[in-house]
């Protein structure tokens, strides 16, 4: 273990199946904020790990993600991700107005709505599975395609446009050093479809996402287009991004611990229950996402933190504080509810969350369902895993049934 004062230089390239990192697993243990060095980025960062500590960060207005922008921010991939118009960088109270208007696309009216087309997409995919026949990859079939198609089928991406927006997309999440070129083009090219979208729904609306977030109104507040494309842009990456890697991660712990597919076949009106106590213990990505910029010297959990320092939190740590979460490292579907951050805090806090957990619902509740035998084809040591990316997820699912 590294000396409190001591700055610590961490890979999280660790992606061995869905064990804990244990590097974030040695810093969580630490129970103090700590100073990190990532793989890309000008400065070290402090990395904050309690549940009640990120928490903190995550609302205090001390601390901005707005103030990233512009500085060589310490960061898992060469190029940073998130666009400096993105409302993932904004704070509030701009961030607030944006995030209140663009989140009436997603009342449980619209969310209902959008169940259907999310049903009538998943019954068509595990249709095309059935037909190839056992053995087929649920990952191919349904965990790469569901999210894709239903994030761009809702923004209203035209079809023959989808395969290009997921090449993009895709080509921002890798985190090798050869990528930063790749990826720059990548933004710029989705950026730029996104901004025409939107112009083109201003004119002629239609039943999507843009359009019901172009017609949300606030009195005489509403959100402009540069706005919209922003929003686009960030739901299509939370699209391919999330809920792939999830209903993958999903798939693979009811297939590898019986007990919890036999659960939800028992008692199928829990599926709400279980899948968020399995997103709450599934290390879903790797390392840290955006960090946010202290604005003036805080004291945290005994570390003092300067005006001007890089501050991360982790989600994934958060997730299994102990002292939040009893025997957090064991998956408890009787566990009384208490919210997670996999879908982060705060003002932050992913606005599509409703529209998350129904393609979940959709997705693995339709899978169990349609496959009363479902079974993994192979050994569970003989799966690939995504060792490219920041995401933790199985490249293939080979099952029969």
């Amino acid at each position: 273990m590294a000396a409190d004062n001591e700055t610590i230089t961490c890979s999280f390239d660790f992606s061995e199946a869905l064990d804990f990192d244990p590097e974030l697993a040695a810093l969580m243990r630490r129970r103090s904020p700590a100073r990190i060095r990532l793989p890309y980025g000008a400065a070290d960062a402090w990395l904050v790990t309690g549940f009640d500590a990120v928490k903190q960060v995550t609302i205090d207005p001390r601390f901005s993600r707005a103030g990233v922008i512009g500085h060589d921010y310490p960061r898992m991939t060469p190029e940073p991700i998130v666009s400096p118009e993105s409302i993932n960088v904004v704070d509030p109270p701009h961030s607030s107005r944006v995030r209140h208007l663009a989140s009436q696309a997603f009342i449980q009216q619209h969310v209902d709505e959008m169940r259907q087309r999310i049903v009538w997409l998943t019954d068509r995919l595990l249709d095309g599975m059935e037909k190839e026949g056992a053995p087929a990859d649920v990952v191919r079939h349904l965990s790469e395609k569901l999210p894709q198609h239903a994030v761009l089928d809702l923004l209203g991406v035209e079809r023959e446009d989808w395969p290009r927006i997921q090449a993009s997309v895709l080509q921002l999440l890798v985190v090798g050093a050869g990528n930063k070129e790749a990826a720059a083009k990548a933004k710029a090219e989705v950026t730029e479809y996104f901004a025409g979208l939107v112009a083109r729904r201003r004119t002629s609306p239609g039943p999507d996402l843009i359009s019901a977030m172009a017609a949300a109104r606030e009195g005489e507040e509403q959100l402009d287009d540069r706005e919209l494309a922003v929003m686009a842009l960030t739901l299509a990456l939370s699209g391919q991004d999330t809920a792939t890697c999830q209903i993958s991660n999903i798939t693979y712990l009811l297939l590898t611990r019986p007990e919890l597919l036999r659960h939800l076949r028992r008692r199928p009106e829990s599926i709400t229950d279980v899948l968020h106590e399995l997103l709450r213990w599934i290390p879903f990505r790797k390392g840290v996402g955006i960090p946010r910029v202290a604005l003036e010297d805080v004291e945290l959990e005994g570390a003092r933190i300067k005006a001007g320092d890089f501050v991360h939190v982790s989600y994934l740590t958060a997730n299994r504080d102990p002292e939040r979460y009893p025997d957090p490292h064991v998956i408890d579907v009787d566990r009384p509810t208490a919210p997670h951050m996999t879908f982060g805090w705060g003002g932050h806090r992913c606005i599509a969350m409703p529209l998350a957990m129904a393609e979940l619902e959709v997705a693995i509740g339709r899978l169990v369902e349609r496959f009363p035998g479902l079974r993994l084809a192979v050994e569970p040591q003989e799966l690939r895993w995504d060792t490219k990316t920041i995401r933790r997820f199985p490249l293939e699912l080979p099952v029969a049934w």
